[in-house]
């Protein structure tokens, strides 16, 4: 094996190697501003909704976290315009479900038709 191929080969080692560090240093670093911004979620959540409507939509996050995902966007963005003067209380939680939730929904009708021969 000539040194210079030996050479050309460890090179091509140390740069995969620092390659994979780089990348695992952007995957940690991504995951480090997830958490953040799902803190800093928490956080808005926690100063504009009661504890029993916060307790509800944590309920409603394990049966249909869509729902409850976009209940959540719906409530921040509400809370960053200062659009919210006062916490919001269970009962006016589950009037934003209802609501978020009949203009999500789509009735799906299915219809059966005979086989004509």
């Amino acid at each position: 094996m000539s040194n210079e191929y030996y050479d050309e080969e460890l090179e091509e080692i140390k740069r995969r190697q620092l390659e994979e560090l780089m990348r695992k240093a952007r995957e940690a670093k991504k995951k480090e501003e997830e958490l953040a911004r799902e803190a800093q979620k928490q956080a808005i959540l926690r100063r504009i909704l009661t504890p029993e409507a916060r307790e509800r939509l944590a309920n409603v996050r394990l049966v249909r976290p869509e729902l409850a995902k976009t209940v959540e966007e719906y409530l921040i963005s509400l809370a960053l315009a200062g659009q919210i003067k006062e916490r919001i209380t269970d009962e006016v939680l589950k009037q934003i479900l209802a609501a978020i939730d009949s203009r999500s929904r789509r009735d799906v009708k299915i219809r059966i038709r005979g086989k004509r021969w």
